[in-house]
C-alpha cells in the first residue's frame, strides 16, 4: 500500500482485487498538509501523521476504513504555553468509481450529496482525514485540566506562583487610602 508520490494523501488502489470483497491492510506514513486545524491548535504541515488503513472493494467502489494518528500543536487558551496533543481518530469513507458515481448523481436529481469519487486508481484521502481530524481538536485546548492561566493585571503565569494577587482598593475610598498612606510632606503641604 503506497501513495502517489505528486500527491502525498493520495492512495493508490491499484493493488486491490477489484472484485467485492477483496481486502488490503497496511499502514502509511504521510506528512500533513498545510492549514491541518484551526487558529488555535493544528498537525503542522510537513508532519508525519501515521494512517492504518484497511480497503475493502465493494460494488460501488473502494471502502476505506482507518485511523490517523498525529500530534497536534498550539498554545493553552487559558496561560499560553505550549501544547502537544496526541490524536488517534477513525475514519471510513466509501470511494465510487467513476462510473458508479456518474450514476448516482444522475439519479440523485441534483441532491448534492458528497460522493467521493476515485481519480482513476487514486482515492484522495485528504478532504477525508480533514473531516475527521479537525472537528476531533479540542475548541480551546490547555496545558492541564486546572491550568490557572495567567493574571489578568499584569500577566503573570499563575501556575508559578499560586498565592500571585495584586491589592485591589475600591475606587470609592482611594482618596482616603491617600490620605492615609501620604508622607508628612504631602500633608504640611495641604495644611498651608
Amino acid at each position: 500500500m503506497h501513495t502517489d508520490t505528486r500527491r502525498p494523501l493520495a492512495l493508490d488502489t491499484k493493488e486491490l482485487p477489484r472484485r467485492p470483497g477483496g481486502m488490503l491492510e497496511g499502514e502509511v506514513q504521510v506528512a500533513a498538509p498545510e492549514h491541518f486545524g484551526t487558529d488555535v491548535i493544528s498537525v503542522p504541515e510537513g508532519q508525519q501523521m501515521t494512517l492504518r488503513l484497511r480497503l475493502e472493494s465493494v460494488m460501488e467502489g473502494v471502502l476505506v476504513t482507518g485511523t490517523v494518528h498525529a500530534t497536534a500543536t498550539g498554545a493553552c487558551v487559558r496561560c499560553l504555553e505550549p501544547v502537544d496533543l496526541p490524536i488517534d481518530v477513525p475514519f471510513q469513507e466509501l470511494f465510487a468509481y467513476a462510473d458508479r458515481a456518474a450514476h448516482h448523481r444522475e439519479v440523485e436529481d441534483g441532491d448534492e450529496e458528497d460522493v467521493h469519487e476515485l481519480d482513476g486508481d487514486l482515492a484522495d484521502l485528504e478532504p477525508v482525514l480533514r473531516d475527521a481530524v479537525v472537528p476531533a481538536l479540542p475548541f480551546q485546548p490547555v496545558c492541564r485540566e486546572d491550568c490557572p492561566g495567567l493574571c489578568s493585571e499584569c500577566g503573570a503565569l499563575l501556575a508559578d506562583d499560586p498565592t500571585h494577587h495584586h491589592e485591589v482598593i475600591d475606587p470609592r475610598w482611594s482618596a482616603l487610602a491617600q490620605l492615609a498612606g501620604g508622607d508628612d510632606t504631602d500633608t504640611d503641604e495641604k495644611r498651608n
